[in-house]
């Protein structure tokens, strides 16, 4: 019976997929039009990035609440490298770096000082947004190679040339959390961090390399927002980080650590997605989408605890 039930809970993400999916088609008849669905897929793949970086980290046991203010920083820079002549390979290198940066710092922190990831990536989101501004002026940056827009708008073949560079990601997530020392490494911190230590695991090491990963994709995932707006953002990602915690937690990531797979992050992703096209698509107040996560999220977490104590009986 706990074996039925567990499967349940870790099925329902798909199928509330599913189920969302089906009454939207039905709901409107603008849903399974080629144009909005290329639509959701340009919209959600920067949450959809930067939530398997994500994956990771809630995986291992921790936090970033910096993910929003990563992104924006890392947009500024690679952008500002371009708008000043740099070619668009350039300005992604520096983007990607930047978010490494960033993320190697939130990973050092945590581990060198000891402090809860929650307070770490609280204190950088505030240090990234204030360096983004200062290095901004406060203004968008202009004047970028219109190449660039390919990267967020481009089509290959009939298919969002960001829905391939999304799966391409996501191969790549899974397989480093499934077939790598650094992936069964990052399970075993997260389901018993003193296990992990008296099992040999270099800790810290590990840790910091899941925040740089993470980092690494904030990068990335700010290029595209910066070729989709075709400018670079310093206010960019703001309430990001809700929807990117979000994303893993609906797709059966846990928040106590040691939960979390690559496909249950997509999904939980192209869920908000759709929840926020369909609101669009049916008129209803885009504000209220803020409250549904926010009581997904809640909804989710207690759903993972009540699963938890009927196992540990």
């Amino acid at each position: 019976m706990k074996l039925r039930s567990g499967m349940l809970q870790k099925l329902l993400p798909f199928l509330s997929l599913i189920g969302l999916f089906v009454f939207l088609s039905i709901a409107s008849p603008y849903f399974l039009t080629a144009t909005n669905l290329a639509s959701v897929v340009r919209q959600t793949a920067v949450i959809n990035i930067m939530a398997l970086g994500m994956t990771l980290i809630i995986v291992s046991g921790g936090i970033d609440l910096s993910v929003g203010a990563i992104l924006a920083f890392s947009g500024v820079a690679g952008t500002m490298a371009m708008a000043g002549g740099q070619p668009i390979w350039i300005g992604l290198l520096v983007g990607v770096v930047c978010g490494t940066a960033w993320g190697l710092l939130n990973g050092l922190l945590t581990t060198t000082l000891r402090i809860p990831p929650f307070i770490v990536t609280l204190g950088t989101l505030g240090i990234a947004r204030g360096v983004t501004l200062i290095l901004s002026g406060g203004l968008p940056i202009t004047g970028l190679p219109p190449e660039l827009a390919f990267l967020g708008e481009g089509m290959v073949f009939g298919v969002p040339f960001v829905l391939l560079v999304l799966l391409a990601t996501a191969g790549l997530v899974h397989v480093t959390l499934d077939k790598t020392k650094l992936g069964r490494y990052t399970y075993a911190i997260g389901s018993n961090v003193q296990a992990a230590v008296y099992a040999g695991i270099p800790v810290a090491r590990y840790t910091v390399a899941v925040y740089a990963i993470s980092g690494a994709l904030c990068g990335l995932a700010s290029l595209i927002e910066a070729s989709r707006l075709m400018t670079g953002q310093p206010t960019a990602g703001q309430g990001y980080e809700l929807q990117v915690i979000a994303a893993v937690v609906i797709g059966g990531g846990s928040l106590t650590g040691g939960e979390g797979s690559v496909a249950g992050t997509l999904v939980g992703a192209f869920i908000m997605g759709l929840l926020a096209n369909g609101s669009d698509l049916l008129g209803i107040n885009p504000y209220l989408q803020q409250a549904i996560i926010g009581g997904i999220i809640i909804l989710a977490v207690a759903l993972d605890e009540a699963r938890k104590r009927r196992f540990a009986r």
